[in-house]
């Protein structure tokens, strides 16, 4: 049996402050100019529930930028696994393309050998979602993707309606964060029905963004191997990394070992990496696989839309449009679907 509550919108920050009272709470906070970021905050008053996607995703609170693995003694050949665990964090107000990011994340980083540090910060976040009932800007790409609507991977989800937020439990977590809070309410058959016309008007404004139907995206790119369009691509990207360091489902990182001043012991440190950056696909002897930049930009691509569907039988896109959005080129992902499903009819 399905667990909904009611939140009145006027206990809202009642309940931020509830919960940043035991743990750390970090939400969409903005920067300005339709910047906003997952930052810290301790009240309502500083959270942004209308937002575009935020600069960077969740997944930093999951997988961190820069991070400890290992701690070594070169002199007695001893290496310790180190995990720096911070405490419970609440992530509030994540939107239904972030989730999808998380739930890919989760899938990656469970296949054996698992990922240990990342199973750790999982088990010290509370996900807390938030609809959303119109399109964020014109990068987003939800709706194709079958992201605009929630599909589970949360604790608790959040949808605004007139005058409360309508609340689903989505696991036992989240159903005590309930019981705890001691301020939601049962919702009644306005409520309900308000949610059932909120999902009924979502389906007419969000329509499929691209030309191509989810289920044909991998056949496309699968068929684009040699288009011109990569070559295109790559004579506009600078190679910035932008587009993989603001995705959602990258996960590629670099390793780093570094001495301390008695070069006997140090650390071993784990730093986002992006497929974007030449020295990436270069092995020993200088070979690079991916040399130049348009076979660079086809790798991302195809690692969203056709690789992941093989192994995992989901797409690595979640729509959310950062890539896009983030781009110092304009390589937008919507008008190079349509490009390559032009070029392959």
């Amino acid at each position: 049996m399905e667990s909904f509550y009611v939140l009145k919108k006027s206990d809202l920050d009642r309940f931020i402050r509830q919960l940043s009272r035991s743990r750390k709470v970090v939400a969409p906070v903005s920067r300005g100019v339709k910047n906003f970021v997952f930052a810290e905050v301790t009240s309502a008053a500083q959270i942004s529930i209308q937002s575009i996607p935020t600069i960077l995703p969740p997944k930093k609170y999951f997988m961190p930028q820069c991070e400890k693995i290992q701690e070594f003694n070169r002199e007695i050949h001893q290496w310790n696994p180190v995990v720096e665990a911070n405490g419970e964090v609440v992530l509030f107000g994540v939107h239904t393309c972030d989730l999808a990011g998380i739930q890919f994340l989760n899938t990656v980083m469970d296949v054996v050998p698992r990922d240990v540090n990342y199973a750790v910060h999982k088990q010290k976040i509370v996900v807390i979602g938030l609809e959303c009932n119109d399109y964020c800007d014109e990068y987003a790409s939800c709706r194709v993707m079958k992201n605009h609507l929630p599909n589970g991977g949360y604790d608790l989800f959040l949808t605004e309606l007139k005058d409360v937020f309508m609340v689903h439990g989505g696991s036992a977590a989240g159903e005590k964060i309930v019981k705890e809070a001691g301020i939601f309410l049962k919702p009644d058959a306005a409520h309900k029905k308000e949610l059932e016309d909120i999902r009924k008007k979502k389906e007419m404004i969000f329509k499929d963004e691209v030309n191509v139907k989810r289920e044909d995206l991998r056949g496309v790119f699968e068929r684009s191997v040699q288009s011109d369009v990569w070559e295109n691509l790559g004579g506009r990207c600078v190679a910035c990394g932008n587009c993989t360091n603001v995705c959602p489902t990258c996960y590629c990182f670099d390793i780093k070992d570094e001495l301390d001043l008695n070069l006997k012991t140090g650390c071993r440190t784990r730093i986002w990496d992006s497929c974007q950056n030449e020295e990436f696909a270069k092995v020993a002897g200088g070979e690079s696989f991916r040399h130049n930049r348009g076979q660079r930009q086809r790798h991302r691509f195809m690692r969203k839309f056709t690789y992941p569907v093989g192994k995992f039988s989901v797409y690595a896109c979640t729509g959310c449009g950062r890539c896009s959005r983030t781009c110092m080129a304009k390589i937008n992902l919507k008008e190079t679907i349509n490009e390559l499903a032009g070029a392959v009819k």
